[in-house]
């Protein structure tokens, strides 16, 4: 199922596109069945019953494990993430010919069964997350957020990703209502944030020091910072939520968050990245004044609006 102009002229324009439908409903109950045999007999959560689904985490059923987190109201399972099931899901034709319509023919990375998945590799620094960019080599992971109790959790604010890629998927595995922490974009971002970074693809980091525990984590030019909170003043963000199979692919440069979840539901999404084969030599690149450089020469002839 190819994008036609106009889906190609709105990724351009906008940084991303709703595709309703676009995982297999089969593939969605799947992904969900692998997602549920990960907890013990023992935990407090359960399938059937949404209401032991509400946050945060019992002190009891918390895991700080890399490829599978279990922690306040966040669970993030990425250790199935080379599973056969999980790739069939999201490199699937349908999404690789859309895929291969914004990024180039036969250009895409493939994905390894039984590969890499990410978390595999050491923390970005003590108690913080783990570096995504070390090897991954299928989709992110099934990513949850747990409804509060009327006590708004913390949660990742509005930012930018910092490991390379080029493009995006979430794809929603259960009918997420609005408000219930699908996905939230902040529209035409991406072309404002690419010409600030040091990097095209990637971001920089600090390594940890001991000494220096403020500097740590990801580091962008005061040009980055500055268009970032113009952003966030004067664009209205999308709230990306939909039904069960529905899909949001964007541009790695495009700012969001997950969100909180307001629902009555646990959202649950399967998270995954598609790239060029040659995107390490792209890495190697600063940004370009064509920002379109390394896509597909339809989106590239197409006009943003």
């Amino acid at each position: 199922m190819a994008l036609d102009s106009e889906q190609l002229t709105f990724f351009k324009t906008h940084g991303y596109l709703i595709l309703r439908g676009a995982l297999s409903g089969d593939g969605c109950e799947r992904a969900l069945n692998s997602l549920w045999a990960s907890l013990p007999d023992s935990s407090e959560i359960k399938r059937d019953d949404p209401k032991s689904q509400i946050g945060p985490f019992a002190a009891r059923d918390e895991l700080e494990d890399a490829t599978h987190l279990r922690k306040g109201h966040r669970w993030q399972l990425r250790s199935i993430g080379t599973e056969q099931h999980m790739l069939d899901l999201v490199y699937s034709e349908v999404l690789c010919e859309m895929a291969e319509d914004l990024l180039g023919k036969a250009s895409l990375r493939k994905p390894i069964v039984g590969g890499t998945t990410m978390g595999s590799h050491g923390f970005a620094w003590p108690g913080g997350p783990v570096d995504p960019a070390n090897g991954t080599e299928g989709v992110r992971g099934i990513y949850c957020t747990m409804p509060h109790d009327g006590n708004a959790p913390a949660c990742d604010g509005p930012h930018t990703d910092g490991h390379p890629f080029m493009l995006s998927v979430v794809g929603l595995l259960a009918d997420t209502p609005q408000n219930g922490g699908a996905f939230k974009i902040w529209p035409g971002s991406h072309r404002r944030l690419y010409p600030t970074f040091w990097m095209q693809y990637d971001q920089a980091r600090m390594p940890f020091y001991e000494h220096m525990p403020s500097l740590k984590g990801l580091l962008n030019p005061p040009a980055y910072h500055q268009e970032l909170a113009r952003i966030l003043e004067d664009t209205e963000p999308v709230d990306c939520f939909g039904d069960a199979g529905d899909v949001v692919l964007w541009h790695h440069r495009l700012v969001h968050m997950a969100g909180e979840n307001h629902s009555p539901f646990m959202r649950r999404a399967v998270l995954a990245d598609f790239s060029r084969k040659d995107l390490d030599q792209l890495r190697l690149d600063p940004p370009q004044e064509d920002m379109w450089r390394d896509w597909s020469q339809a989106l590239r002839e197409s006009e943003p609006s």
